[in-house]
């Protein structure tokens, strides 16, 4: 006979930084990451923001594997079907710990981004938290289904839900548009806002700059 059991352990885990926080500082961006990424790559796309306005924080999604047979290439998952509770969990403590590390006051504009996989922490850190950010942008990714609008009712009435893709993703059919169009308006009603651009499956950096420059 097996059984699985359960113990708990200390852990550590990297993140990435972009540019410096300082007095002239506008946005804080606290950025997710897709299937496949390190935060250390994925962090790039925030490049051509406002350098002085501008402090990019990516954390970085626990579970890395090699990506094909060579062997050569590293990926990273934030979570699977597996045991999919316990982990969000732990990935939640851990962000906890990175936004304690770098922020110690309110920022001005408090920006928070998922891209694909990344959508469903996003979303998840803002709801179990209470984060009141001043954009939270959904980029090419799932909204989680057990979320419901009361986990988003702390928001303040000025905060910006952006519901972003490209229109030619594989990933986004009509169905999937429509169904995450819906759920969005569900979950945010006034909040949402949707923009889709000219692209695939891939980080939108002209919206990047759009929200930055919004707020400088």
């Amino acid at each position: 006979m097996t059984s699985e059991k359960k113990v708990i352990y200390s852990s550590s885990n990297t993140y990435s930084v972009l540019n410096n926080y300082t007095k002239k500082t506008k946005n804080v961006w606290i950025v997710f990451h897709g299937l496949g990424y390190l935060s250390k790559y994925f962090i790039n796309y925030f490049s051509k923001v406002n350098t002085e306005e501008n402090y990019i924080i990516a954390p970085q999604a626990p579970s890395k594997y090699y990506q094909g047979k060579d062997f050569k290439h590293v990926g990273a998952s934030w979570l699977t079907k597996v045991n999919t509770l316990e982990e969000t969990k732990n990935i939640m403590k851990y962000v906890d710990e990175v936004y304690k590390s770098e922020i110690n006051s309110t920022p001005k504009n408090l920006i928070i981004l998922g891209y694909s996989q990344g959508v469903s922490i996003a979303t998840r850190w803002v709801a179990s938290r209470k984060i009141n950010c001043d954009h939270l942008i959904l980029h090419s990714g799932g909204i989680p289904v057990e979320l419901n609008p009361e986990d988003f009712s702390h928001l303040k009435k000025t905060t910006k839900v952006w519901y972003t893709y490209g229109k030619r993703d594989p990933y986004i059919n009509d169905a999937r548009k429509t169904e995450e169009t819906l759920k969005g308006n569900h979950l945010f009603g006034n909040h949402l806002k949707i923009e889709v651009f000219d692209g695939i499956h891939e980080i939108n950096t002209n919206f990047i700059m759009k929200i930055s420059k919004e707020n400088s």
